[in-house]
């Protein structure tokens, strides 16, 4: 690819200010190549041969406007608002219609939380300057900054509308249009931008997210289509578009969008999963078997995988393997919730129930309070004949449903079960009161307990109220 002119004397200059700082010569450079020199540093992150740039720069331009706003732009890098204001009041005095000034002056503010008044300063700027989109940008920065999301969307429209290749700017709009829920407006928003820009690869790949946040999957691949077209190494658009081909149940699609992204970059542990679940989807278990212990494979981390190969095996009824690949999950990390319960549910279809109740207790203890999980728990602890630590459970479980006649059931036929008839009653009651034809649970869980005519006299009552 051919350089251009302005491309060319650029690197000529950086190469000829490298050369110098080597040789300790003085070369003389103009004012703006200073000021490239500089800011290229800058962005590269290399603010001390920046500050050594700038010092030189100084020394041959002691009067250049230009050269003492890039000074100024570093001093607030480094917040030194004070000195960098003070400049910037010296600078105004001679040159109060350079726009940068006022750009300037907003950077401060805004490093100041000062948001208001940086807009208002940009404001002005745009009276004097001539690259309205990189103004428009920087005061929808600060209406974010202010969470004010429809000032910000109307910024960054005025920029495009200056700019239409602007793409961080596009990226902002779409935020703002999401963020305040209007997904169908953005989608209008973008088939009129695409109308005028039709080979930005961005605009299609965001139009495509959009319809598929609003589950318009055909539309979303036929975006995603374009953004490929466009550019045939977008790797987030071949992604998400394997993932609308999933919701369309298109899971032949998926696989080869999802093997396109593998080829584009190594392979990530959440395409080898996807893929996995297609191919399960399909029926090929081989196969899915063989991405599933890839995934674990390239990312020993990720527990969606070790989840996805537990239940594989457990959906096989393959229990003793799914045990196993739980037991490297649990080795890897023994604090995960998701593991501990899928230890339990495993261990609790083999039988082994005391295994099974440790699994529901740490499941528990490491923030798993889903209703089935401790009814889970309970219910093995009851068949173990741990009637009072089955109590103490449901009760804990009463904190997080304090309305759910599962519990108030099960409370009553351990309370029964040990003799304690008054708790057991009110209970029972509470039971009867949330949802009366559940009682059915005295009879499956508590046959004992259902066998006492007490029992059913207290339940035929409470129907006849």
């Amino acid at each position: 690819m051919q350089l251009s002119n302005e491309e060319e004397d650029y690197n000529l200059s950086l190469s000829k200010f490298e050369s110098m700082l080597k040789t300790n010569k003085v070369l003389f450079f103009d004012s703006e190549e200073f000021e490239e020199i500089i800011l290229h540093y800058l962005d590269i992150g290399k603010a001390n041969l920046a500050k050594k740039a700038l010092k030189l720069a100084l020394d041959q331009h002691p009067k250049s406007t230009g050269l003492k706003l890039v000074q100024v732009e570093m001093l607030v890098y480094d917040d030194k608002l004070e000195i960098a204001e003070k400049l910037l009041n010296e600078l105004y005095a001679i040159e109060p219609n350079n726009e940068e000034i006022y750009i300037q002056k907003a950077n401060i503010c805004s490093k100041r939380d000062q948001h208001e008044k940086a807009v208002e300063l940009l404001k002005i700027a745009l009276q004097y300057t001539d690259d309205y989109a990189d103004v428009y940008n920087l005061i929808g920065m600060e209406y974010l900054f202010m969470d004010n999301l429809e000032l910000a969307k109307d910024s960054f429209i005025k920029c495009l509308e200056e700019d239409l290749e602007d793409q961080s700017a596009l990226y902002n709009v779409v935020y703002c249009f999401e963020f305040l829920d209007q997904n169908q407006e953005a989608i209008v928003y973008l088939n009129d931008y695409i109308n005028k820009n039709p080979y930005s690869e961005i605009a299609w790949h965001q139009l495509g997210r959009l319809h598929y946040g609003v589950k318009e999957y055909e539309n979303a691949i036929r975006a995603f289509d374009y953004a490929t077209l466009i550019d045939d190494e977008f790797l987030g658009a071949f992604m998400e578009k394997a993932k609308a081909y999933e919701r369309l149940k298109k899971y032949s699609e998926a696989i080869e969008s999802y093997n396109r992204t593998i080829e584009l970059d190594d392979a990530t542990s959440y395409a080898l999963l996807r893929i996995g679940k297609c191919y399960e989807k399909l029926g090929n278990s081989a196969k899915a078997l063989q991405y599933y212990n890839q995934t674990v494979h390239e990312d020993p981390l990720l527990d969606k995988g070790w989840i996805a190969i537990t239940d594989f095996h457990v959906r096989q009824k393959n229990f003793q393997k799914a045990l196993f690949f739980v037991n490297k999950a649990l080795a890897i990390d023994n604090q995960n919730r998701l593991y501990w319960k899928r230890y339990a549910t495993i261990n609790k279809q083999m039988n082994f129930f005391e295994e099974a109740e440790f699994g529901y207790r740490k499941a528990v203890e490491f923030g798993d309070y889903a209703l089935d999980t401790w009814l889970f728990w309970v219910d093995i602890l009851q068949f173990l004949g741990e009637f009072e630590s089955a109590i103490q459970t449901l009760l804990q479980a009463t904190e997080y449903f304090p309305e759910e006649n599962e519990i108030e059931y099960r409370l009553a036929g351990l309370y029964f079960m040990i003799q304690e008839n008054t708790k057991a009653k009110f209970h029972l009651s509470n039971g009867l009161r949330l949802n009366f034809d559940n009682y059915i649970l005295i009879e499956d869980l508590f046959p004992v307990v259902w066998s006492k005519k007490m029992v059913k006299n207290y339940i035929e009552k409470h129907r006849k109220e």
